[in-house]
């Protein structure tokens, strides 16, 4: 991800200090990750949603929990909104 002093500019995110630039290229890779783990978690709880069969659902539940936890903690989605979606899989699973 190294960005040179002209894909800066050209990016029109132009900085004054050596540090600036730094921060700006590992805003755009935190960006970048954080943009993945979310969708990778949502799709996940669209998976886990979607199934009709308990022995799958039971099984899907662990991991998909851990996910919404991780993103929780690096606050890329709030901790309510993590408790909120937990719980109401954690209802669909045991309707199931």
């Amino acid at each position: 991800m190294g960005c040179s002093i002209y894909e800066l500019i050209k990016k029109r995110k132009m900085a004054n200090h050596k540090s600036a630039q730094k921060r700006i290229r590992s805003n755009d890779a935190k960006r970048l990750r954080n943009k993945y783990q979310h969708k990778t978690a949502r799709n996940a709880v669209r998976k886990l949603r979607a199934t009709t069969k308990k022995n799958e659902a039971v099984t899907l539940l662990p991991s998909v929990v851990a996910m919404l936890d991780k993103l929780a903690k690096n606050n890329v989605i709030h901790k309510n909104k993590a408790a909120n979606l937990k719980s109401g899989l954690q209802l669909l699973v045991n309707k199931l």
